[in-house]
């Protein structure tokens, strides 16, 4: 199939949990629909998360990009964001998702950012714009994610 991709994480955020025991790459890139769809993420914290993705490789059969895409890099940077509020002891699954599509974009890479909406105890939920090359609004989305004890290690 191919060699393995990784979704990219800025190092700041590999030591950081690295430091924990956690190998932050290893643990979003595992099958990661994410790094098959080429989403690198550039910028990291419970505060913002921000991400690229190449439309290339990532349309429907009018050559735009696909909806479903920029709801994978949706979902990837506002769970990356309720993982990091939650911390190492938590996992965050996301529950709900909205999107809404403003425009179609055909080529070149669409950034994305998280920005924290609510952060509690047992949810977060973010909302995420998703902007073309000339910073033109393609999409915005709601990602709501449950923040469960993680697994005993063992």
């Amino acid at each position: 199939m191919g060699e393995q991709q990784h979704v990219k994480f800025p190092q700041e955020v590999i030591d950081e949990y690295a430091a924990l025991g956690i190998d932050i790459v290893a643990l979003f890139s595992a099958g990661h629909l994410g790094a098959r769809m080429g989403v690198e993420i550039v910028e990291a914290s419970a505060d913002r998360v921000v991400g690229i993705m190449p439309v290339e490789g990532n349309t429907q059969p009018y050559g735009l990009l696909h909806g479903g895409a920029s709801a994978v890099l949706a979902e990837t940077l506002g769970s990356v964001g309720s993982m990091l509020h939650a911390g190492s002891s938590k996992l965050a699954v996301g529950v709900d998702l909205n999107c809404t599509h403003h425009r179609g974009v055909s080529s070149g890479l669409v950034t994305g950012v998280a920005t924290p909406v609510h952060r509690g105890r047992s949810t977060a939920t973010y909302e995420i714009v998703i902007s073309d090359a000339e910073g033109r609004r393609v999409c915005t989305a709601r990602l709501t994610c449950l923040l469960r004890d993680a697994p005993a290690a063992g």
